[in-house]
């Protein structure tokens, strides 16, 4: 299964943990299926 088949432009996606691991993995995978995203993590510098 593709990206490519999954089209999210228009939606809004909250991704917590984004700044390393599995929710970063997630938020890029969300970005490119065209979701507008809301993330956080524990730290400003993350």
């Amino acid at each position: 299964m593709s990206l490519k088949e999954f089209d999210l432009s228009g939606r809004t996606a909250v991704v917590t943990g984004a700044s390393r691991g599995l929710g970063q993995i997630f938020g890029r995978a969300l970005a490119e299926a065209g979701a507008d995203l809301v993330v956080t993590s524990r730290t400003v510098e993350s």
